[in-house]
This record gives C-alpha cells, structure tokens and sequence, in this order.
C-alpha cells in the first residue's frame, strides 16, 4: 500500500507519468471490454451462467490468473518489456509508447463497433513496432527475438486451438457415448461454469502480463530511465489494479462479443461449450508456461471452431469466422500503421 500511495503522489508532479498511466489504463479497460468476455462467451451462450455472475466470475478470475502466473512465471510480462526499443531519449521514447496505447484503444473500439472479437495482443504488438519504427526511421528498434516469439504465439493459438477444440469434444463423447443425455446436463452446466473460470484465470495470466510489461515500461520511460537493464518486478499493487480495471471493462462492455463469439459463430450444446473452455484453457497453459504470448481471442475463437467442426463443417457460421481472421489479418498492418502515424504526429508537436 505504501507503494501504491508513493507512486499516485508522483503523478500530479509528473504530467508525462501521467498520461501514460491513464493511456495505458485505458489500454487494459479496453482489453476487459474487448478480450475478457470471451473467456464467459460460450458458459453465457448455453446459459450455464447468467451474465451478470459470470462477468464477475470473470473479474475474480482475471485477478487470480494474473497473481498466480506472475509468481510462477512473469516471463509474457518481460518478452512485451522487451519487444521494442524507442530510442536512447526516455521522452521521445515515451511519445513513441503513447503513440502506442493511442493506436490500440482507437483499433479496438472501432472492431468493437462491428461487434468483432479484435485481439488486443495482436493490435499491442502491431501498436509497439509501428511506434518503434517511426521512431528510429527503419527496423533497429524491433527485437527480432522477442518478435519471434510473437509468430510462434500466433500460430500455436491459431492452430492448437483448434486441433484441441477438436480433440476435446471428442474425447468428450467417447467418454459418455453410453449416457443418458438427460442426466448429463446438471455435470456439464457445473463443467462450463468451471471451464469458463478456467479461461478467465488464464486471460488474466497471458494479457495481464502483457499490459502489466507496457505499465511497467511506461513508468520507466516518464521516471527518465529507457527501460533497458532495469530490474524486472511487478509490485502487487499493479496486479490488483490491471485485474479490476480489467474487470470494469468487461462488465460495461463485453456484451456484443459475447454474441458474436458465443451465439454467432457456432451454436453449442453445454457439453461443446465446455470442451471448448477446456481446449482454450489448455492451450493457454502451455503457452504461458513455455513463456509464449498469445491471443486469448484466437485461441478461444479457435477452439470453438474446433468443437464445431467435430460435429460437422457446416455446424460453423464461416461468414462470422470469415470477419475474425480477416481483423486479426488486418490488425498487424491496421494497427502497426495506425501507431507508426501517431508516433510521427505527436513527435512533430511535442
């Protein structure tokens, strides 16, 4: 707490501090508005869970995931600290992260228009190089290994997401191919209600890191420090501020992803909805222990795929998955220019 009190004292003195705490909670309100719901979609779609108690389920959960993690393994957190280098001058480089955040929140609420699950992970990394090549003119501020890092997350969210979808629900049916399906739906409602806390634990675990790093660096960069070499800790405080601003943002927000994702996509029985939280559990498991980062979304959207595809191809609305990948396509070049220009704009008045 005497950290916390320490830290608000600085920002009435510190402008620049400021505004790159209030970008970046800006940033995480929309990852809750925008991410967080599809942790709950599918448990809300089959009405295993009213949405009220999920989203506050998904609150809770968002907190432990993003508590336990960084204990064990705060590594997500330290690859998006690392990604880009804004330069040598901690307030140019400052501009270039708030540039950034700019780009992120602008691109997210624009999909969230559309009702289109965008991947904050994917808009953060694409808003941090833009900002970082605008700032140096070239390549040289992109870490070329963190970044590969990147496109193993993208592929292992995208590809092992379905396959694990897929597996699930079949293992699923394999296993109660001899039950009653009236008696089941008491199991399964209970099941869902656990898989979607499940997702939730882990969204906070792999993009509380990933904004909890952005946090961090900002606070470097106002303090006049470039970020690089610095000690690497999370302090509490930001943990528990990341998981309730997190939390505001899905309860106000989270609705017409949850229909798009839930309902739209594909439509699922209580048993599909909880294979698919298992699937996207799992594979956020492995990679948040492998110190990956991927998109929640993808992994998600993927695993529901997977379940739909099971049953039949034609059990999956593609027009709806057809809008999805086109936004995460979109998102690197989108959101990467979008950074790059608001880089050079603020650089040009500030």
């Amino acid at each position: 707490m005497t950290e916390f009190i320490g830290f608000v004292s600085q920002l009435p003195g510190n402008p620049a501090l400021l505004v790159t705490v209030l970008l970046t909670l800006a940033v995480i309100l929309v990852n809750g508005w925008t991410d967080a719901p599809n942790a709950i979609a599918t448990a809300i779609s089959t009405k295993a869970i009213a949405p009220r108690p999920a989203i506050m389920m998904a609150a809770v959960f968002n907190f432990l995931g993003i508590l336990v993690m960084t204990m064990v393994n705060k590594t997500v957190a330290e690859t998006i600290y690392k990604m880009v280098d804004f330069g040598d001058n901690s307030h140019e480089a400052l501009i270039g992260l708030c540039a950034a955040m700019i780009a992120i929140v602008l691109w997210a609420v624009a999909a969230w228009v559309f009702g289109i699950p965008t991947s904050e992970s994917h808009a953060l990394i694409a808003g941090l190089t833009g900002a970082a090549i605008a700032m140096h003119g070239g390549l040289e501020g992109v870490n070329g290994a963190e970044w590969s890092k990147v496109l193993i997350g993208l592929a292992l969210s995208t590809f092992l997401g379905f396959a694990m979808g897929f597996v699930s629900v079949k293992g699923i049916e394999l296993i109660f191919r001899k039950a009653d399906r009236r008696k089941t739906g008491g199991f399964f409602k209970n099941a869902q209600i656990g898989g979607a806390a499940a997702m939730a634990f882990m969204h906070g675990a792999q993009d509380g890191q990933k904004f909890m790093g952005v946090f961090l660096l900002g606070m470097a960069l106002a303090g006049g420090q470039t970020g690089a070499g610095n000690t690497f800790e999370i302090p509490f405080w930001l943990i528990l501020l990341c998981s309730i601003v997190m939390g505001l943002g899905t309860s106000i927000g989270g609705y017409r992803i949850i229909k798009a994702v839930g309902m739209d996509m594909v439509k699922l029985e209580t048993y599909q909805g909880f294979a698919a939280d298992l699937a996207g559990a799992g594979c956020l498991l492995i990679a948040s222990l492998t110190s990956i980062p991927v998109s929640t979304t993808s992994t998600k959207t993927t695993a529901i795929m997977g379940v739909g595809a099971a049953k039949r191809l034609r059990s999956v609305n593609w027009n709806v998955v057809g809008e999805m990948v086109l936004t995460w396509i979109l998102t690197f070049p989108g959101c990467g220019l979008i950074g790059f220009l608001m880089a050079k704009l603020l650089t040009a008045v500030l």
